[in-house]
């Protein structure tokens, strides 16, 4: 017997019931009240922790290795931090200046292994072009 003020199956809303899974349009009412409660900031907060992340792995990683698509993780980020809650900036910063440093790192090996012609000249192999070390606001 249900204690008062205890739901019995009968008084139970539609798919709650024990063992019922909500039906999708109880589904999508209750996304609607979570859509309801997230914030801009709190999306954007996460998307850059993403992004961090991936663009690490993309320089951390050997198998994975890409100081393109590091790039551009690193520059969105950057882009991004201003418009994050200001307690959370100082830790995004710190991450954004480690891969900085990381993805520098690893643009001098690159070099370094195309024979140390771009690190002496400035140019990519072949005489034309940038160096591949970037730097921020390249």
């Amino acid at each position: 017997m249900a204690e008062p003020g205890e739901d019995t199956p009968q008084d139970a809303p539609t798919g709650e019931a024990e063992g019922a899974e909500p039906n999708e349009e109880e589904l999508r009412a209750q996304l609607e009240e979570e859509i309801k409660k997230v914030r801009v900031e709190d999306v954007v907060l996460q998307s850059v922790v993403s992004i961090l992340n991936l663009s690490a792995r993309r320089l951390a990683k050997d198998d994975e290795r890409d100081l393109e698509q590091a790039k551009v993780g690193i520059d969105a980020a950057r882009a991004l931090v201003d418009l994050v809650k200001p307690e959370a900036q100082p830790q995004l910063r710190q991450a954004v200046s480690e891969l900085q440093l990381l993805y520098s790192k690893h643009a001098g090996e690159s070099d370094a292994e195309a024979g140390g012609e771009a690190e002496s000249s400035g140019k990519e192999p072949g005489g034309q072009g940038e160096s591949k070390l970037w730097t921020p606001g390249s």
